[in-house]
C-alpha cells in the first residue's frame, strides 16, 4: 500500500555508528560510592584480591510480563574501556578515601573475563545473563554500571518487544526523546531499534548507533501559517510538500480532521505518502480517514497514528487500516518499561560456591551456563542452567543451545562481538521461538520454564541477610 518514502520524511540510511559515548567521558563515577568503600576496606584487610565470580540475573520478570528481552550487552564494552580514574574523577573519590586507595584507583584497568547472553536474546527468572570474573576489587566496582545499562536497555528492550508483536508487522517509530533524559533517550531509541522498532525521532541515536531516523513536523507548523484571516492549513501543507516532496507525512488533526485531509490531498495530490493522526479515537478516526482518502483518490497515502500509544493500544488497533504507528511515552518510561530488575551478585569466592539466602532475596551460588532447548520445529521448551565446568545437561529429543558468549578476556573485549542489527534478528528470531502464549499480552507465568541441574555435590557457602 504504501508508495516509496521520500529521504527526507522517513527512514534515512543508517549511518555509521559514530561511538557508543556523548564525548569518551569516563564512566568511573557512573557508580554507587558504597563500591568504593567496600574496595577501599577489602584492600585493607587483604581479601581484595580473592578471586571471585558475580552474576546478573533478574529473580523475577516484572508484574504482567512473560519473557524479557536482554538489552545493552552492546554498550558494556564500550563503558568498560573507559572504566578509568583520571585527576578530575580521583578528586571526587579522594573526599572519602584514603591516599593509599586513590593510587590504586589511578592505575585500575580491569583484568578479568566476562560472558554474557547475546544482545537480543530472552531471558527468564534466573538466567545468568552476564557472568563477571577477576578479583574480588576489580569486580565489584563494576556492579552499579553493568546494572545500569543493563537494566535500563533491558526494560526498554523488553517492553518494545510487545509493542513489536502487537503491531504484527507494522511500521514502528520509536519518538519518545521528549519524555527522558537526554542521555538515555539514545540509549532508548538503541533498546527500541533492536527489538525490532524500525526508526526513531533522535538524531543522537542515528549518529552513534546508526538507528534509522523518521520525522516531520508538528502542530507548531501548521500554526505558524495561521494569519490574521485565520487557519491557513494548506498554506503549512503547501510549505512543507515544497520542501520535503510529495512523499512526506502531514499532520492533518491540528484544526478539523476532515477538512485537514482534504487540505493535505489538495496540496500535495494523490501521490501523498502519508497522513499523521495525533489524537482523539484513533481507531475510529483511522477508518474515517482511510475511507476519505479512497474517495479523494489517494489510496496509497499511508495512515500514521501516534498519541500514548502502548502494546495494549496497539494491539487495540490491529483491525484498523493504521500503517505505521508513532510511540513516544510508554517505550521510554516507568508505564510501559518496568524496572527488567536484575541485579549483581556474588557467587563464588576462590572456587566456592556463595549463595545469599535471604527472604525473598535468594541468589545460587557458583559461576553458571545455560542452554535452551528446543523442539525440532524450533518452539522453546526449557532454559537450564548449570555449574560452569560441568557438562552441559543432556538434550533428549530436544536441540539445544548454549547461551553464553565470551565478552572480555583478560580485561580486552573479544572481537567481532555480535553488532545491533545481529541483536535484531535474534529478537525477531526468538520471538518467533516462543510458545504461543508467551506473546499474550494478559498477565501469566514466564512463557519457557527455567531449570537448575545440579552436579556432584560441592561445598557451598550460604551467607544469612535481608538485604
Amino acid at each position: 500500500m504504501a508508495p516509496h518514502e521520500n529521504a527526507h520524511d522517513t527512514e534515512n540510511a543508517a549511518a555509521p555508528a559514530g561511538g557508543n559515548s556523548a564525548a569518551g567521558a569516563s564512566t568511573a563515577l557512573l557508580t554507587d560510592q558504597y563500591e568504593l568503600t567496600m574496595l577501599e576496606a577489602a584492600l585493607a584487610d587483604g581479601s581484595a584480591h580473592r578471586a571471585c565470580s558475580f552474576e546478573v540475573f533478574a529473580r523475577r520478570l516484572p508484574d504482567g510480563r512473560r519473557y524479557g528481552v536482554v538489552g545493552g550487552i552492546g554498550r558494556i564494552p564500550d563503558a568498560l574501556t573507559r572504566f578509568r580514574f583520571g585527576e578530575p574523577e580521583l578528586a571526587i573519590v579522594a573526599r572519602f578515601l584514603a591516599p593509599q586507595t586513590v593510587e590504586w584507583l589511578r592505575n585500575f584497568r580491569f583484568s578479568g573475563d566476562i560472558d554474557g547472553y547475546r544482545e537480543g536474546e530472552l531471558y527468564f527468572p534466573g538466567s545468568p545473563i552476564l557472568s563477571v570474573r577477576g578479583t574480588f576489587a576489580e569486580c565489584v566496582l563494576l556492579e552499579t554500571l553493568v546494572l545500569s545499562i543493563l537494566n535500563h536497555d533491558s526494560a526498554i528492550a523488553s517492553a518494545a518487544a510487545r509493542m513489536v508483536s502487537a503491531a504484527d508487522g507494522r511500521r514502528l517509530i520509536e519518538m519518545g526523546s521528549r519524555r527522558a533524559h537526554e542521555e538515555s533517550a539514545v540509549a532508548c531509541a538503541r533498546a527500541a531499534y533492536l527489538a525490532g522498532f524500525d526508526a526513531t525521532s533522535n538524531l543522537e541515536a542515528v549518529r552513534r548507533h546508526g538507528v534509522p531516523g523518521a520525522g516531520t513536523s508538528a502542530h507548531a507548523f501548521t500554526l505558524l501559517h495561521a494569519t490574521d484571516g485565520g487557519a491557513d492549513e494548506q498554506a503549512a501543507f503547501r510549505a512543507q510538500v515544497a520542501a520535503l516532496g510529495v512523499g512526506t507525512t502531514l499532520l492533518v488533526d491540528t484544526y478539523d480532521i476532515t477538512q485537514g485531509v482534504e487540505n493535505a490531498v489538495a496540496a500535495a495530490g494523490t501521490e501523498l505518502g502519508g497522513v499523521r493522526i495525533d489524537s482523539g479515537d484513533l481507531g475510529v478516526l483511522a477508518r474515517q480517514v482511510r475511507d476519505q482518502l479512497d474517495r479523494l483518490g489517494a489510496t496509497g497515502t499511508r495512515i500514521v497514528v501516534s498519541g500514548d500509544l502502548d502494546e495494549y493500544a496497539i494491539a487495540a488497533l490491529r483491525a484498523e487500516p493504521v500503517d505505521t504507528y508513532g510511540v513516544g511515552t510508554s517505550v521510554v518510561t516507568g508505564s510501559g518499561a518496568p524496572t527488567a530488575g536484575m541485579v549483581y551478585k556474588l557467587v563464588e569466592v576462590e572456587g566456592v560456591a556463595v549463595e545469599k539466602r535471604s527472604s525473598h532475596k535468594g541468589s545460587r551460588g557458583g559461576t553458571k551456563r545455560a542452554v535452551r532447548l528446543s523442539r525440532p520445529s524450533g518452539t522453546i521448551v526449557e532454559e537450564v542452567t548449570f555449574r560452569a565446568g560441568a557438562p552441559a545437561p543432556e538434550a533428549g529429543e530436544f536441540e539445544s543451545r548454549e547461551l553464553m558468549i565470551p565478552l572480555v578476556r583478560g580485561g580486552a573485549v573479544v572481537e567481532s562481538l555480535p553488532t545491533l542489527e545481529d541483536a535484531r534478528a535474534l529478537v525477531a528470531r526468538n520471538l518467533v521461538s516462543l510458545p504461543w502464549e508467551g506473546l499474550k499480552l494478559s498477565h501469566g507465568e514466564p512463557a519457557v520454564p527455567t531449570r537448575f541441574a545440579a552436579a556432584a555435590a560441592e561445598p557451598t557457602v550460604a551467607v544469612e541477610g535481608q538485604s
